[in-house]
């Protein structure tokens, strides 16, 4: 590149190329806006004034700022704004701010203007600076167009184009296409700017940048290419010459609600704001309509002036405006208000075509380094099957701004700090989402070479590979005994199983001991007790009585025991019809009779959702309106109840009844939550709504039982909470999640393989003790969790270590607290640690946090005292004539599942050394009990 011949070449080139601009007055649209655009606005600009200067329309520019005048026309070669950009960079004063990092890590600044650029500018000034009237610039992303396309890059793996296919319709419809490069470190990179893209049919599509515009009807492809990467979108253009009327549900009312006018921080709270009052996240459009153009005619809309309308004049701050400026007249947010007051501010006649969806892509994005720019495009798909770009309508938010910064209006994401953020989009009453990683652009990083059991594992591995976290060690037998136990059976292993677990040497026997833990009583148990907790099996006033619960616990059980599909189970349940000690399963619709209350807990329980926020308004963080809600009602708006000859027993039926939506007073047809609405003509609306539920295609059921499945074993579910599944709380994990889901089904619902996955993986085998890369890690399962015990777990170990059997209400002397039937049976202890009152069905009822409570309950209550007393394990074996030293490594073991260390068994020793006689040997090993039951180390499962 240094070669004499090569620099000639070069200098000529750009001799020519200076030469062609000076030869003709710019055309401002093509060349002068968009350097403008890219380069200045976004520093002066209408939000932004750097020294008090305005390039966004022309008199700001003539104006000048605090120090002097921008440009004189008399002698523009000498303007300021020339001498600016000719600065050398890394200049102070050079315009454009070249690229720098702050010492925050934030990127700002770009490449200076080029020779060209600077030329273009100089003519334009000469010219006496010529500008379209009344226009004022946007700022725009600077151009980031890289050199050398034509060399491929090894590390590129592919390119991606959303959308992946493209429909026109009318002459108002466009679509900008989105280029993401996926490298081989699974790094990905915004390279729309840079690629080459052709239309095969040029005559039906015309391209302006990467946006499409349709011109003739027909069928064509785009291709785009970059550095040896090509790519090829389909595009159907339909109605090229026809216009698109503007709706108010259509159009007016994402605006609206992308502009946040309808938020409960705005025009949506109970009170409006400034005397104006909108609906909730527009739950009532035509209620917002009658009060846009009828509750203050001739202020809020203004037909004759469309420009001069309140909604307008205050939008673009015009006249004062509490929540400040929101767009401004060049935006599409106000051509769509604008064109739909000129029209006539109509509402809608008879059903419109409305949209039933939105995507957002791309769905993931890994970003390397701070300051990395990245769009997002979004796509609404409407009832008659069309698309729009709907970008610009769209209102956008992050989870997490210390890692990733997104414009709220325009969707441009920008990375800063290591971490992961969840990006929503808003469009009208769809919200959807995509997660971003982050991580440092220089960081000392070896995909590990890690083992995989099962597809789990595969999942996990590369969604640590992006975040560059190198997961835990595998933890060792001794630790995998104990914890296996306690999650599959609630039980401790004893000395004898430990023993005989670590003498066996088949590779395999970790696999074999989860296969033989999953097919005992105990096994059951745990899952009977934690699918009463969400069923709420409980006596309950004059609704429930003991004989009722103990009969639905009872018919749970044996479903369980059984193996019984759990879809099957589940269609059984919302299904039954009878009395309640006949059938038991007719108590689900007993628990609870109000019939909203009834379909929230069928979301909520069966679903994993709660749709709770839907009774009032459309959902403000998920999908739900009031219509869905309301039609998903219906399903159960037809259960009744009458007494049996029993009075405690009642007769579970369908009869007759609607539900009526209280917004608009009309009857509310049955309509899947999220799904199609059935013909209910002849048949049972509860067994519709269950086969839609439990059908292997479903898109909820299967997720939400194997999210609540891991949860158990991993102390935080893929969605956490497991029951408040939303668009703005994704899975940690998405792939992972839709494997567990799939596999379930093709288990046939059949959960126990589901565990067996589970416990076998490497990543339920992982080590509770963290590295350098992962010890913050909290969501992505890259070590194992410190688990305190439930309550139930907690006293049925203690009572085992202890040799002290329970007594419960309805069961036999010796029973476990797992084995409980009924919710309202309860002890000091189990209150104490969190036991579920069943009260709801909230997972957040089971309290796994630790409390003072509980510790003082464990070192000062009659749990351990009185039954270490009364068990007498420790007199027994002194009586055996066995050693303090063998005590103490007895007591070890039944309660830690390991012998004391060295230290740990001279230290003990220390205390012996003085007891002389039976009664001080048994009070100081008592004590060492005690404090074996009060150690975290038995508290917790690790």
């Amino acid at each position: 590149m240094n070669h004499p011949i090569w620099k000639n070449v070069c200098h000529s080139v750009v001799a020519a190329l200076l030469t062609e601009a000076a030869s003709a007055a710019p055309d401002f649209a093509t060349e002068i806006q968009p350097i403008l655009e890219q380069n200045c606005v976004s520093c002066h600009g209408a939000d932004k004034q750097k020294g008090a200067l305005r390039l966004d329309t022309r008199a700001g520019l003539l104006e000048g700022g605090d120090t002097d005048l921008a440009v004189d026309l008399k002698a523009p070669e000498s303007s300021l704004l020339l001498k600016l950009v000719r600065h050398a960079p890394g200049h102070d004063d050079i315009m454009p701010p070249t690229e720098e990092k702050s010492k925050d890590g934030k990127v700002s600044g770009g490449p200076p203007l080029t020779e060209v650029q600077t030329k273009l500018l100089e003519n334009w000034l000469v010219a006496g600076a010529p500008w379209p009237d009344g226009l004022q610039l946007q700022a725009k992303e600077r151009s980031r167009r890289e050199a050398n396309l034509d060399q491929s890059d090894p590390n590129l793996t592919s390119i991606e184009v959303f959308p992946k296919q493209v429909s026109l319709e009318t002459s108002a419809d466009f679509h900008r296409l989105i280029v993401i490069g996926h490298y081989k470190d699974a790094t990905t990179r915004d390279v729309t700017p840079s690629v080459d893209i052709s239309a095969a049919d040029a005559a039906l599509v015309r391209i302006e940048g990467t946006t499409l515009f349709p011109q003739v009807d027909g069928e064509t492809s785009v291709e785009i290419s970059y550095r040896g990467k090509k790519a090829t979108v389909q595009v159907v253009v339909k109605e090229a010459k026809k216009a698109r009327p503007v709706s108010f549900r259509r159009d007016v009312m994402p605006v609206l609600t992308a502009s946040g006018c309808n938020t409960g921080s705005c025009h949506g709270s109970a009170r409006g704001q400034d005397g104006f009052n909108l609906s909730l996240f527009g739950y009532d459009p035509q209620g917002d309509h009658y009060r846009l153009t009828r509750e203050m005619p001739g202020r809020r809309i203004n037909l004759a002036l469309p420009e001069d309308s309140l909604m307008l004049t205050k939008a673009t701050e015009k006249v004062p405006h509490t929540g400040g400026k929101l767009f401004d007249e060049s935006s599409a947010a106000y051509k769509v208000l604008h064109a739909w007051i000129k029209d006539g501010a109509h509402y809608d006649d008879g059903d419109i075509v409305l949209p039933t969806s939105i995507e957002v892509r791309p769905t993931q994005a890994v970003l390397k380094g701070a300051g990395q720019k990245l769009p997002l495009t979004v796509r609404a798909i409407y009832s008659d099957g069309s698309d729009r770009d709907v970008t610009s309508l769209t209102t956008y938010s992050t989870s997490n701004d210390n890692s990733v910064e997104i414009d709220a209006r325009s969707g441009l994401l920008t990375s800063a700090k290591r971490g992961e953020s969840f990006l929503m989009g808003r469009f009208q009453t769809f919200t959807e989402g995509m997660q971003t990683i982050v991580i440092p652009d220089q960081l000392s990083y070896s995909k590990p070479d890690l083992p995989a059991a099962n597809y789990i594992d595969g999942h996990v591995y590369q969604k640590l590979h992006k975040l560059r976290v190198i997961p835990s060690d595998t933890c060792d037998d001794t630790v995998f005994v104990r914890r296996v136990y306690l999650d599959l059976i609630g039980r401790l292993p004893t000395p004898e199983d430990r023993a005989t677990f670590l003498a066996d040497e088949d590779p395999n026997k970790r696999a074999a001991l989860v296969d033989r833990l999953i097919e005992t009583k105990e096994f059951t148990e745990i899952w009977v007790m934690k699918w009463s907790e969400l069923l709420q099996i409980r006596t309950f006033q004059n609704q429930v009585s003991y004989k009722a619960a103990l009969l639905y616990h009872n018919w749970l059980r044996e479903r369980i025991a059984s193996n019984t599909p759990f879809n099957e189970i589940v269609r059984e349940l919302l299904t039954s019809k009878g009395g309640t000690f006949s059938t038991p399963a007719t108590n689900f619709f007993q628990v609870e009779q109000e019939t909203l209350l009834l379909t929230e807990n069928v979301a909520q329980v069966f679903m994993g959702t709660r749709i709770q926020c839907a009774q009032c308004h459309n959902h403000p963080f998920d999908r739900w309106t009031m219509e869905e809600y309301y039609r998903f009602a219906a399903f159960f708006a037809q259960v009744k109840r009458k007494k049996a000859e029993d009075p405690r027993e009642q007769i579970i039926f369908d009869g007759g009844g609607q539900m009526k939506n209280p917004l608009t007073n009309q009857t509310a047809e049955p309509k899947f939550l999220g799904g199609e609405a059935p013909d209910t003509s002849g048949k049972s609306r509860r067994e519709l709504v269950a086969q839609w539920l439990t059908e292997p295609e479903n898109p909820w059921f299967a997720r939400n039982v194997s999210n609540i499945i891991w949860a158990h074993f991993f102390g935080i579910g893929i969605v956490e909470p497991v029951d408040d599944v939303r668009i703005s709380n994704p899975p940690s994990n998405p792939e992972l999640m839709d494997d567990l889901a799939k596999h379930f089904v093709d288990y046939n619902f059949d959960f126990k393989r589901l565990v067996r996955d589970i416990c076998t993986s490497q990543t339920y085998q992982r080590s509770t003790r963290v590295n350098e890369s992962n010890a913050t890690d909290t969501r992505n399962f890259s070590h194992a969790r410190v688990r305190r015990l439930r309550a139930e777990v907690l006293l049925d170990v203690v009572s085992q270590v202890t040799s002290t059997p329970n007594k419960f209400k309805g069961l036999p002397k010796g029973a476990r607290a797992v084995q409980i039937a009924d919710g309202n049976t309860s002890t000091y202890f189990l209150k104490t640690f969190g036991r579920a009152t069943r009260e709801t069905v909230c997972s957040c009822e089971v309290k796994m946090e630790p409390s003072l409570s509980q510790a003082l309950h464990l070192l000062n209550g009659d749990t351990t005292h009185n039954r270490i007393r009364s068990g007498q394990r420790v007199v027994n074996m002194l009586k055996e004539k066995k050693t303090p030293e063998e005590i103490i490594r007895h007591l070890y073991l039944t309660c830690l599942s390991r012998p004391p260390t060295d230290a740990e068994m001279a230290k003990l020793q220390n205390y012996l050394k003085d007891a002389n006689d039976f009664q001080s040997k048994r009070e100081v090993l008592e004590d060492i009990f005690w404090a074996l039951l009060n150690s975290k180390e038995f508290i917790f499962n690790h």
